[in-house]
């Protein structure tokens, strides 16, 4: 998510989970894709559910594929990632599945983001910009 606000330099808008160590865990916003909707608009609903952010897509991030173990279950979860321009909305935490949300400059992502495949993922987005202008 890049801000279109006047301030110098993209920035991401991340969301902090409190995993349960209680540590604060930064990432991509995210989430299931409903009926009817296309990889692409999910993301922007899941940004704009999770971040108060009103985003449009820019272009394709890529693809994480991975399993985690929920309430004693295997479970595999593929993400659809966008790279999106913000056009409306403000910042909010107000969704219940986040603890909070931050404004993140590009060049910050590597050292904020938890998971090693978002940050892979987020390298990408100078060039895409670049390829957008």
């Amino acid at each position: 998510m890049v801000a279109d606000d006047g301030v110098t330099g993209p920035r991401a808008a991340l969301i902090g989970r409190t995993d349960r160590r209680g540590r604060l865990l930064w990432s991509l916003p995210k989430g299931h894709i409903e009926a009817g909707e296309t990889p692409a608009d999910t993301a922007v609903r899941e940004v704009a559910e999770e971040t108060g952010i009103i985003g449009e897509v820019v272009a394709p991030l890529g693809i994480i594929d991975f399993w985690f173990v929920a309430e004693g279950r295997r479970v595999h979860k593929t993400v659809h990632h966008f790279l999106l321009r913000a056009i409306g909305g403000a910042l909010s935490d107000a969704d219940i599945e986040v603890t909070e949300v931050a404004w993140v400059p590009l060049e910050e992502l590597s050292t904020r983001l938890a998971y090693a495949d978002e940050r892979a993922l987020v390298e990408r987005a100078p060039g895409l910009l670049a390829d957008s202008a």
